[in-house]
């Protein structure tokens, strides 16, 4: 029974080294191609957009008679606008996307820094410390810059935010394994 916990937890940590290194790879992929980064994301977003005010719109039609169908369908019609808007004018998209990006990695950065200090008598906590003080540097950056750089800005950000997320998930998937597999008991095993 307790082969099967610890080799569960042996999968966990395995999953989320995993996680870190192919985060680290994407974000040096999407740095050394920040405009493609950035129309990709804008573009995604776009298609997630439009996407859902379809799904509102089906379902504005299957409630009809549960009261609110017009603000229903105004909502999904918002959606799908938006959406269309952002693949029909690309750079108006990307300077918004730029700035709610900013808005967002300051967010992120500082809930980084709460979870930080919640992880603090743990190992290599620093390494969260500093993915959150990374990110809001970036979100400033970001806020500070625009919107003279942001058809190659939010490509780079997002790269380096997503580099400092996966190694900080690869430290904390090792301190995980040496916890798991101590330095004595691999000793004694032998």
């Amino acid at each position: 029974m307790t082969t099967d916990i610890s080799r569960d937890t042996n999968k966990n940590v395995n999953g989320s080294l995993i996680t870190g290194v192919l985060l680290s790879i994407l974000g040096v992929i999407a740095i050394a191609a920040p405009n493609f980064t950035t129309i990709f994301a804008e573009t995604w977003i776009a298609g997630i957009l439009i996407f859902a005010g379809f799904t509102k719109l089906v379902y504005a039609t299957q409630t009809r008679e549960a009261g609110g169908f017009v603000w229903k369908l105004l909502l999904s019609g918002l959606y799908i606008a938006t959406g269309i808007m952002l693949f029909v004018y690309p750079f108006t998209g990307i300077l918004t996307l730029t700035l709610l990006l900013g808005s967002f990695l300051l967010a992120e950065g500082t809930f980084e820094l709460i979870l930080a200090f919640r992880l603090r008598p743990q190992n290599n906590w620093t390494w969260i410390l500093g993915d959150g003080i990374i990110t809001l540097i970036l979100g400033a950056m970001i806020w500070f810059q625009w919107p003279f750089n942001a058809p190659w800005l939010l490509g780079t950000l997002v790269g380096v935010s997503i580099i400092f997320t996966g190694v900080s998930r690869v430290m904390l998937a090792l301190n995980a394994r040496s916890t798991l597999n101590p330095p004595d008991q691999a000793t004694n095993a032998t």
